[in-house]
């Protein structure tokens, strides 16, 4: 079997069933341990891929409570080996990778969103690409980012491009900049139009000095229709000969089309994390012997390079010590000695697609009893949550369930009292884990779709980036932490509505952890997950790796 028709078959239903544990390793004194069981379904073979792309988005719907077993009474298990063998070896992203990006069927796609909204709708897509600009009182290049929606339509990284895609033939135009003399004395040649079309999945390719006549014949037809993004077309680029102009609808079916994954992005978010699981290990190697968090930094956006992965998916997070309790920690630049913990928030990017992978590990090698504690909460917290992954499971019951399991470990730890129920209802379990459980993942870190609300009055769901059930085909993290910020724990603990649920003595033990957050990337599947991030996160093996550098 081949393994393209593997990883639809894992999309669409095929169900290879393990069941698999998670040992809890050493456990500290004193505390009853803290445990996991772990499931992982792999899906069955019923609807195709392209049905699964088609899927309606819902909104998220009522779940009923799920029931959770005390810390102490759950079963130990250890799933890494058998289920990450399994799980990875199942997606060939070299294989698929070898095909063009398969950007007609994304304009399909898009066209067919467009025309729930607009059954009539006739014309044309017009998109831009990002153009080549200089810094400010400088002759040096800003550095390029493609503009992420014409990128879906076209697979082109290049900038001054642009696209025609005419919606009744489906023929797709790509635009390219001619020849310039005297850019080739610096740049060399630029790509040539028999180049492009042999690159790019498009039906033409034309000098960007062709576009204007090309569209003035494409608005010629009656009642057409140019579809554009505001704000994102040239001042010399005319639409005159167009009966009707939209400038909304095209954004919109763009982003919510990017939510379902096709095979090709689903490769390239697998690439990847292939990359960056291999920079997090190298960090690994280095954190032992490391001065400075920059060090670190280095080593992570270095072996990445050193792989092919030249950009970064957003900038990296090495957080030590306290530090980590800081959400989008960026100065990377404090000295490790004396620190505990180094979290470790960063992933690569690859051909416009990125990971996002967060670890945290001993500095020394070996866990403190409080910061050991700490991990296997979080640890927990994201198993549990994994396993309650398929398609359709309303995102905000998987993040409440991150936060049940937060407040169970805490209440085992002493750090939280009373009753679990009321400490929930009362939001109090916030002030340790402020932000949403994770996002969807794709061209952009913090992916399209989701429809947040961050002006939600429940502190619990206000920073929650997804607020619908999840479908098949998309991308998720599942990013679970526990953070000891005083910035904001501190105001909890003068507010009798959280104090009465908290222990200021023995939470005194613990602000030195700073914070934990465990990070994978997950696509979503009929009847469960497939995890696309290899990079080590058992206790045990992160302790042997760092002490065995």
């Amino acid at each position: 079997m081949s393994q393209p028709l593997l990883l639809l078959l894992l999309l669409s239903g095929f169900r290879p069933y393990v069941s698999t544990t998670l040992r809890s390793a050493r456990t500290p004194i004193s505390r009853p341990s803290l445990r996991a069981s772990y499931l992982i379904s792999l899906p069955r073979l019923k609807t195709s891929s392209s049905s699964i792309q088609a899927k309606l988005y819902t909104k998220a719907t009522p779940h009923p409570p799920i029931p959770i077993l005390p810390i102490a009474s759950r079963t130990s298990t250890r799933p890494f080996a058998t289920t990450r063998a399994l799980a990875m070896a199942d997606i060939d992203a070299a294989t698929v990778l070898k095909g063009k990006y398969p950007a007609k069927a994304h304009a399909k796609r898009v066209v067919e969103y467009i025309h729930k909204k607009i059954p009539d709708a006739t014309g044309i897509l017009y998109l831009e690409g990002r153009v080549d600009n200089l810094l400010e009182d400088s002759d040096e290049p800003v550095p390029f980012r493609q503009r992420r929606a014409f990128m879906y339509l076209t697979g082109v990284d290049l900038p001054d491009c642009a696209l025609i895609y005419d919606i009744a033939t489906e023929h797709s135009t790509l635009f390219i900049p001619p020849v310039d003399p005297d850019s080739v004395i610096w740049s060399g040649l630029p790509l040539s139009p028999e180049e492009a079309l042999a690159n790019y999945d498009v039906d033409a390719v034309l000098p960007s000095t062709e576009l204007n006549p090309m569209l003035a014949k494409a608005g010629g037809p009656a009642k057409s229709t140019v579809f554009a993004i505001a704000e994102r077309v040239s001042d010399s680029v005319t639409f005159l000969e167009f009966d009707n102009k939209d400038f909304t609808l095209l954004a919109e079916a763009v982003e919510e089309s990017r939510v379902i994954k096709d095979e090709y992005e689903i490769a390239l978010i697998k690439k990847a994390n292939e990359v960056s699981a291999a920079a997090h290990r190298a960090v690994l190697g280095r954190v032992k012997s490391a001065q400075n968090e920059y060090e670190l930094e280095g080593v992570f956006v270095g072996t990445s390079m050193s792989q092919g992965a030249k950009k970064q998916a957003y900038p990296s997070i090495v957080a030590s010590g306290r530090s980590a309790a800081t959400l989008h920690y960026v100065h990377n630049d404090k000295p490790l000695a004396g620190k505990d913990l180094l979290l470790l928030d960063a992933g690569a990017e690859w051909n416009c697609y990125a990971a996002d992978i967060t670890r945290t590990f001993p500095i020394s090698g070996r866990f403190t009893e409080e910061s050991r504690a700490i991990y296997e909460i979080v640890l927990q917290m994201q198993l549990d949550c994994i396993a309650m992954l398929r398609d359709g499971v309303s995102w905000e019951e998987v993040h409440l369930q991150a936060h049940r399991i937060a407040i169970d470990g805490l209440l085992s730890l002493g750090v939280l009292k009373g009753d679990r129920k009321e400490i929930l209802a009362a939001r109090t379990s916030t002030a340790f884990l402020p932000h949403g459980l994770g996002h969807y993942l794709g061209m952009d870190t913090h992916d399209t779709g989701g429809h947040p609300n961050y002006d939600d009055p429940d502190p619990i769901f206000r920073y929650l980036r997804v607020r619908l059930n999840l479908p098949a085909g998309s991308v998720i993290t599942v990013e679970p932490g526990i953070y000891f910020c005083e910035f904001i724990i501190r105001p909890y603990l003068k507010d009798p509505k959280h104090a009465k649920f908290i222990d200021e003595k023995v939470l005194d033990k613990y602000w030195d952890v700073g914070g934990v957050r465990i990070e994978d990337n997950l696509l979503i599947t009929k009847d469960g997950s497939v995890n696309l991030t290899d990079a080590v996160k058992d206790p045990d093996e992160l302790e042997k790796i760092i002490l065995g550098a």
